[in-house]
């Protein structure tokens, strides 16, 4: 009996320690690497794209659900395809999808603002507050 209560005791000790983060953590301040491991522009104009890149770090920061997650990669292919770039767009699509996975302990991956583990989850109200109080205090996005 005492060894069924210490496992069960210990499984929820487990599962306090992987999920209190996520459920007691803070937004951390908004930062932007521009394109993060794709150029930023091409050789000539070498920031053509990389507001499309600070405006979805932004979206990628504050995180979300998964149908933010895709509402914000295709804001992505799009703007850079505005900028005469489709056959780029499609190729950084393709990226952010498969590189920006929530589930991976990565510097850009979806909710990168939150400590990881967090997956897909819609913000509550208080999170939504610490999302706005950073996006007022915004840097705007530099060249590498």
């Amino acid at each position: 009996m005492k060894t069924k209560r210490k496992r069960t005791r210990n499984r929820l000790l487990l599962l306090a320690f992987v999920y209190a983060p996520t459920v007691f953590a803070d937004l951390a301040p908004f930062t932007s690497d521009g394109c993060s491991a794709f150029p930023d522009g091409t050789p000539g104009q070498n920031t053509l794209w990389l507001d499309c890149c600070y405006q979805h770090d932004r979206a990628y920061w504050q995180g979300g659900t998964r149908e933010q997650r895709a509402k914000a990669d295709q804001a992505l292919r799009a703007c850079v395809a505005a900028v005469g770039e489709p056959e780029i767009a499609a190729l950084m699509l393709a990226g952010v999808r498969v590189g920006g996975t929530p589930y991976l302990p990565t510097r850009f991956r979806w909710g990168y603002g939150w400590p990881f583990f967090r997956g897909y989850k819609a913000l509550s109200a208080d999170e939504i507050r610490q999302v706005d109080a950073f996006v007022g205090a915004e840097i705007a996005p530099t060249p590498d």
